[in-house]
């Protein structure tokens, strides 16, 4: 049964992971800079700090560490605003999960302000009735507080609510605080694509076909 339905917004909503992936390399690019074929490999562990210290040492750049970490921020920022897509078949889950009277809220674990700029732009925002984010409840989705805040919000059960998300550690936390979960294919978690295969309730290749999603969840 479905009662509510938590979105998480990047790599499920907005199709923003290609951006993580290569900002090293979109940054480089303002420096006429070609950056090696592993840095996003080699950044993607590292705070915005380090990798903007790492970037500094290794690149050569004459910018101060702040310098480069508000060029990154502004990467990012413009993306948002600017270019970053829906995923495809978005925008009819949404429809589909309005017409059936379903409260829709979203948990991220990034900056509110780029996810409202996307989704307001994309005409999507109003489908949902709150925004949470990990930095404004203070845990990240290693812990459940950020589903718990969102399902207050939906006033819903966590066994009749929906998480539908692409990481690992989201869907195992989420799961493990008795939320119903929906995995959704995204290439950046290809790495643990076994375990949310296994450990998710429903798992989808794409948002393409509502009604699979509809029919399996009515049922559990």
């Amino acid at each position: 049964m479905v009662k509510g339905v938590i979105f998480d917004v990047d790599g499920v909503l907005l199709n923003s992971m290609p951006v993580w992936e290569n900002l090293g390399e979109l940054y480089l690019q303002k420096f006429g800079i070609q950056a090696e074929k592993d840095l996003s490999e080699i950044l993607y562990e590292m705070s915005l700090k380090e990798a903007a210290e790492y970037l500094i040492s290794h690149y050569g750049l004459k910018q101060t560490v702040e310098e480069v970490t508000k060029g990154i921020v502004k990467e990012v920022e413009q993306f948002y605003v600017e270019k970053v897509p829906l995923k495809e078949g978005v925008r009819e889950y949404l429809k589909e999960l309005k017409e059936r009277k379903i409260p829709m809220v979203i948990a991220t674990s990034g900056d509110r302000k780029n996810a409202e700029a996307a989704l307001k732009r994309l005409k999507v925002f109003s489908y949902f009735e709150g925004i949470f984010t990990a930095s404004e409840i203070g845990s990240g989705k290693n812990q459940p507080d950020l589903y718990f805040a969102a399902a207050l919000q939906l006033d819903t059960d966590p066994g009749q609510t929906w998480v539908f998300e692409d990481a690992w550690h989201a869907i195992r936390t989420a799961k493990s605080a008795g939320f119903k979960t929906v995995a959704v294919y995204d290439k950046a978690n290809d790495k643990n694509l076994g375990q949310i295969w296994n450990h998710a309730d429903i798992y989808l290749p794409d948002l393409l076909n509502f009604n699979e999603f509809w029919s399996r969840a009515s049922e559990m």
